[in-house]
């Protein structure tokens, strides 16, 4: 039987992601930059606190879709064959891991109080608690593991006394360093946190049990996407059912459970996000895959075309513009730093600054377009 075709609305949801994550991660100035364009200061969110979820949701797509191609449409799977794709999941989920811990490395490459969390961290130990479900497990695995995730890590979190960082000992603090994950973090990383906390770390140990909720919202998604006996138009009213509904839950949960809060990844921040999740990509899947008129289909394929080139070589320009973020701000020219110079010639116009850091943002972003751009007009895909 013939491999599906590629989903067009995949790579542009992944390169709308990746946009927006280059788009917030680079302001010209961090003290003039749109509160939007910023994480929630601790509960609630903004648009920014959308894009790390959405990436894993992508990862579950992406996972269970490349997992079933692997296995192939045969009902009797061979151990051998399953041991062997498990193995390569977890092997890329390290290679992910180690690359995000060298990003936290350089430029200083001090290892005495490196970080040892990350962004690639997360998204790759996400994915290998996640791995052996897609590999061996259906949908009610799925949504076991879920509910498991999710029911560990609110009874430790609400429940567990622990101390905080000045020996305090308390249960269900949903502070900034007094809840049971940054007591986890301290225990395990040491000093070896985000420096700006010093006391716990956004993408520390506790927090990744609901992150791998998204990732498993997304394999299931794509359970669905995979189902050939129902039709495509079915198949967005209920991904929109269901992203509606995991909105609204997200947001009750929110009320009656723990707050939605990005640095704590609850329980309501995961189902709030896959829901918001649901509602994009499925937008992106009716203009470029379902839309029944193929004018109408070209054309959006067209207009999110650049999204399409950015989704192409995502991590790679993930990597690549974290690199050069740093690199700006730790090289320096006669006491200056490279930021500091790039950034000048945008403060001179005639604008006031929160505009004028958000211009920068977006020449470092068209800047990165034109990395995409090239590598995908000669034809390099970087994989792991």
């Amino acid at each position: 039987m013939s491999a599906a075709p590629r989903l067009a609305s995949l790579d542009a949801f992944r390169g709308f992601t990746i946009a927006a994550m280059v788009l917030v991660n680079n302001p010209g100035d961090w003290n003039n930059a749109h509160a939007m364009l910023l994480h929630a200061k601790w509960h609630g969110w903004t648009f920014t606190d959308v894009i790390f979820p959405f990436f894993l949701f992508i990862v579950g797509v992406s996972m269970l879709i490349s997992t079933q191609r692997a296995l192939g449409d045969v009902r009797e799977i061979a151990p051998k064959v399953r041991l062997g794709v498990l193995q390569r999941l977890w092997l890329r989920c390290g290679l992910i891991m180690l690359i995000g811990f060298a990003m936290n490395v350089i430029p200083q490459f001090d290892f005495s109080t490196v970080r040892v969390p990350g962004v690639l961290q997360r998204i790759g130990l996400a994915s290998v608690i996640a791995a052996p479900v897609v590999v061996y497990g259906g949908v009610r695995g799925l949504v076991w593991l879920m509910l498991a995730c999710f029911g560990v890590y609110a009874v430790l979190m609400l429940v567990v006394p622990v101390p905080d960082a000045n020996g305090v000992v308390a249960a269900g603090m949903l502070e900034s360093g007094r809840d049971f994950g940054a007591y986890i973090d301290r225990a395990v990383f040491g000093n070896h946190v985000w420096r700006t906390a010093k006391t716990w770390d956004p993408e520390g140990l506790m927090s990744t049990l609901p992150a791998v909720g998204n990732v498993l919202a997304g394999a299931l998604l794509a359970h669905g996407l995979r189902n050939r006996t129902v039709d495509d138009a079915t198949k967005i009213i209920w991904i929109m059912i269901a992203g509606c509904a995991a909105v609204t839950f997200g947001e009750f949960l929110g009320h009656a459970l723990m707050p939605v809060n990005k640095s704590l990844w609850t329980v309501s921040y995961s189902v709030l996000m896959s829901g918001w999740a649901l509602l994009v990509f499925g937008s992106f899947y009716w203009l470029m895959d379902v839309w029944p008129n193929a004018a109408g289909r070209a054309e959006a394929r067209r207009v999110f075309h650049p999204f399409t080139i950015y989704g192409m070589n995502a991590l790679f320009i993930f990597v690549l513009s974290g690199l050069i973020g740093r690199l700006l701000v730790f090289t320096k020219i006669d006491g200056v730093t490279l930021k500091t110079l790039a950034f000048a010639p945008f403060k001179t116009l005639p604008l006031e600054p929160r505009a004028s850091s958000l211009l920068f943002a977006l020449a470092f972003n068209a800047v990165m377009f034109l990395v995409a751009w090239v590598m995908w007009r000669k034809k390099w895909f970087i994989k792991i």
